[in-house]
């Protein structure tokens, strides 16, 4: 039997308590199952952030997406992981990733290890909350053999970034969640297959603003990037579809999207519900 789909937003910045608190409010109405923040410098922390989501809803839950492992000590992050757990009523998820943005770590004035360091390291974090914090859902995201070892054996939900274009010769999303199986053995049936979007139509017109895929995929052209599994084109029944094929062909039931694009994927919620 199909695993039910969850379908996550994540809130970029914002800071007046009012507006945050209605944010979460549409958010929960509209059919989301969790709101995320991600953790970069210079913009809004996430934990007084999700802090505020959650007393403001009654069944939305919240999550990082993602804390750079590398910015916290184990047992303080586990202090602020446990903290919120409590004050949500257990209605939070802990997202990791290995961290990436060398700017960042000099900015936080780190140094900015190897990527083999920073996945080790992510890995003695996700340890120590195993022990301290066993009933928070643990979220790993990233893409790498090493990192998604790690993930596939002790975290809960596995953050997929979907690779390359999909084609009749290449499949990397399907590569990528061959190579989790197998990592994770007998504990695979209880793993969650997340997909964050990077890109959708925000309008009717079925265009998606490619201006953050282009970001995050470089050296694709446009054509490309629409057969990657991140972007998704087309009218909300050809998106429906979609989401649905995603979860009948790879297993992905947790799919989240972006701030701008959550009005446009309520209505993608609602025709799957």
């Amino acid at each position: 039997m199909a695993k039910e789909f969850r379908f996550g937003v994540g809130l970029q910045a914002a800071r007046r308590p009012k507006s945050v608190q209605d944010w979460a409010q549409r958010m929960e109405g509209a059919g989301f199952d969790v709101a995320h923040m991600a953790d970069h410098l210079y913009t809004t922390a996430p934990f007084p952030m999700l802090t505020a989501l959650a007393l403001a809803t009654e069944r939305l839950r919240v999550g990082t997406f993602v804390l750079n492992a590398g910015f916290y000590r184990p047992a303080l992050l586990t202090r602020e992981v446990t903290s919120l757990r409590d004050l949500s009523g257990g209605r939070f998820d802990v997202g990791l990733g290995a961290g990436y943005v060398k700017e960042e770590f000099e900015q936080a004035e780190l140094p900015f290890p190897t990527a083999g360091q920073r996945v080790s390291w992510l890995g003695h974090v996700i340890e120590h909350l195993n022990e301290h914090a066993a009933d928070v859902p643990i979220l790993v995201a990233g893409n790498g053999d090493k990192l998604l070892t790690i993930a596939a054996q002790r975290a809960d939900i596995i953050g997929l970034t979907g690779g390359g274009p999909i084609t009749a010769e290449s499949d990397p999303l399907a590569d990528r969640i061959a190579f989790v199986k197998a990592a994770a053995g007998d504990r695979f049936d209880q793993l969650e297959l997340n997909l964050s979007i990077i890109a959708m139509p925000s309008d009717d017109s079925g265009v998606p603003d490619l201006s953050i895929a282009r970001r995050f995929l470089p050296g694709l052209s446009d054509e490309e990037m629409l057969l990657t599994p991140t972007v998704l084109s087309g009218s909300t029944a050809d998106i429906v579809d979609r989401v649905r094929e995603l979860r009948d062909t790879y297993g992905v039931t947790y799919i989240t999207v972006q701030q701008q694009h959550a009005e446009a994927f309520a209505k993608v919620i609602a025709a799957l519900r």
